[in-house]
């Protein structure tokens, strides 16, 4: 006989120590994670009659068991418990979508350094300056970089083999180091000019250029004066576009939660060396009936674990304890400020994200309408019904080759109002005649569903194939293979002249195609999952043929093996760097004598 739970008894074998909890429903499910300074009072809390929560009422109704973890810390019992979220994703905790990779702008320490766009993890090899809120910012900050101090941005393998200076010198916005077109001593002081702007030092910025200008003037030397005053002019621009501006040099994040409607948005703003980077909108999952205090804790702590730490956090509300500001302060090994601001600049901060939150929400509430309606005119279309409380789930298959080479199959997933492309799957097609589309359908449409098949994974509410009749065809025989034919599919096949509105709908059970007007809203649906599949597809191809041709293409010179192959894409950067690459620089790796050089160089020209 099952046993039956009973708190009381869970609670006399508790502990006061720190940890993390894990609240499990009679299936084994895992409803809840989550940590606490003290295990006892914390899981003790929601076992009072009157929870204010509904939805954690709901969720304490389905406990039929309680797991712990112990810890050493507070911030240990963080970490364990964003890693247990991020695997079990629990239907009651709230999840922001895991967004790693923040950009940066990152400056080499080359001879003569480089400046680009970086995502990853950093490292002590080149100075980083960020993160910032999106790739828009960075790209827009690397424009202004390039137009006031005129650094490379090209790869080493680029820069190492050019004999003449390319497009960005013609147009200014680099210097020419390349070619030897600047001392190296006046790309230091640029780069180093670029930096301290990056840190916020744009005022000493200013002064030196301004005493570079007039030294230059006083020398006679007026076409260098001038490019100084354009440098100078440039910033000021910047200043003055500059909104908001902290002449303290600040590095700090500005959070904050906006709730209308039903809608909850965390917005970040990101600040760095008194410059306002811009902002970065988020919507959780799992939030329904969650306060804005509790979505707002729960995106500083899952953020924080995964991001540097500001050297202080301004909010628009005060969260009802001081667990966060401690966890983060031990994570830091630093005192984290997380607060109300006091000062106007830093209250004008939290207005502009609090004004673009209520922005984000008007946007989304607008989108997610449109898609409604078009997923609801989908479903009547097709005469498709959802079972209750279950999502539609659309997946969408594609083939793309360059005349039957490296073909790739795509599939990706439209379910929630949105596109799931955590749940894209690409497939290299194998052992079929090149070019035979329809055994590469086929081959896709089995893979992906012999796992429903077996119930490993749940089956799609519909199933779209971008093609005509053939590709149909191929793929509902592969469906009936697996005892999936029941399964509703629809092919999607390219209209008159391939128009954009003039598709047609080809169905598996042989009913007559389908021509829906342009406008119907359905078919509007039906395009943006065909052409995300397309474009899924069309990308994963040219992966594949950049890596196959440049395997190939060296492998095709006689006595070109494998080690003198990663020699030489490790000495030039890869097939570019190699077929830029004269003769002499060819012998300058080892292994590569000059007849191999020769025959190398006569093989890629």
């Amino acid at each position: 006989m099952e046993e039956t739970f009973d708190p009381k008894t869970l609670l006399a074998t508790l502990t006061d120590l720190p940890g993390v909890y894990r609240m499990l429903d009679a299936q084994g499910n895992v409803l809840y994670v989550g940590k606490a300074k003290n295990l006892k009072k914390r899981v003790a809390s929601y076992f009072r009659e009157n929870h204010p929560s509904p939805r954690i009422a709901l969720m304490v109704a389905q406990i039929a068991k309680v797991e712990t973890t112990v810890t050493r810390s507070e911030a240990e019992a963080l970490l364990l418990e964003n890693n247990l979220i991020k695997s079990l994703a629990p239907r009651y905790n709230i999840l922001f979508r895991d967004d790693k990779s923040y950009p940066y702008i990152v400056i080499t320490r080359d001879a003569f350094p480089r400046l680009g766009f970086y995502r990853g993890s950093t490292d002590r090899k080149a100075d980083y300056f960020g993160p910032f809120p999106s790739s828009t910012a960075v790209r827009e900050s690397i424009t202004l970089l390039q137009r006031m101090f005129r650094l490379r941005t090209c790869e080493n393998s680029v820069f190492s083999n050019r004999s003449r200076p390319c497009l960005l010198y013609q147009i200014k916005r680099c210097s020419g180091p390349c070619v030897d077109l600047v001392t190296p001593e006046a790309y230091a002081q640029d780069v180093q000019m670029a930096s301290m702007f990056l840190l916020g030092r744009q005022q000493e910025v200013i002064g030196r250029l301004t005493e570079a200008m007039d030294k230059a003037a006083a020398e006679l030397a007026f076409e260098q004066a001038a490019v100084y005053r354009d440098q100078i002019q440039s910033l000021r621009r910047v200043q003055e576009k500059q909104y908001v501006e902290s002449s303290r040099g600040e590095d700090v994040d500005i959070v904050v939660v906006v709730e209308e409607n039903g809608l909850l948005c965390v917005n970040l703003a990101m600040v760095r060396g008194g410059l306002h980077l811009g902002d970065k909108p988020q919507f959780p999952s799992n939030a329904v009936d969650s306060s804005p205090a509790e979505v707002l804790s729960a995106f500083l702590f899952q953020h924080y674990l995964n991001h540097p730490i500001p050297s202080r956090i301004y909010l628009n509300m005060p969260l009802p304890d001081n667990d966060v500001a401690e966890a983060l302060a031990e994570l830091a090994s630093r005192p984290v400020p997380v607060a109300e601001p006091r000062l106007t600049t830093h209250k004008v901060w939290v207005d502009m994200a609090v004004q673009n939150a209520k922005l984000s929400i008007v946007a989304r509430r607008s989108l997610l309408a449109r898609q409604e309606t078009r997923l609801e005119a989908l479903l009547e279309l097709l005469a498709l019904e959802l079972e209750e409380g279950s999502e539609a789930r659309i997946e969408c298959f594609d083939i793309s080759h360059t005349q039957g080479e490296s073909t790739v199959a795509s599939c990706v997933v439209y379910q929630g109002n949105g596109m799931r492309k955590s749940e894209y799957r690409r497939f290299n097609i194998k052992d079929i005649q090149p070019g035979d589309d329809y055994a590469a359908m086929r081959q896709a449409v089995s893979r992906r569903y012999e796992k429903v098949s077996t119930g490993e994974s749940a089956a799609p509410t519909l199933i779209l194939i971008d093609g005509g009749k053939g590709q149909v065809n191929a793929a509902a025989s592969a469906l009936e293979e697996l005892g999936l034919g029941h399964l509703p599919m629809v092919g999607v096949a390219k209209g008159e002249l391939r128009k954009p509105g003039l598709e047609v709908l080809v169905f598996a059970d042989g009913r007559e195609p389908l021509q829906l007007p342009p406008e119907h809203p359905a078919l509007h649906l039906i395009q943006e999952i065909r052409d995300e599949a397309h474009r899924f597809a069309v990308s994963g191809h040219r992966m594949q043929r950049s890596k196959t041709r440049k395997t190939s293409r060296l492998d095709e010179i006689a006595g070109i093996g494998p080690k003198r192959r990663k020699a030489l894409i490790a000495h030039f950067g890869g097939l570019q760097g190699i077929a830029g690459a004269g003769i002499d620089q060819l012998t300058a790796v080892p292994g590569i004598s000059r007849e191999l050089a020769e025959k190398i160089y006569a093989a890629l020209h």
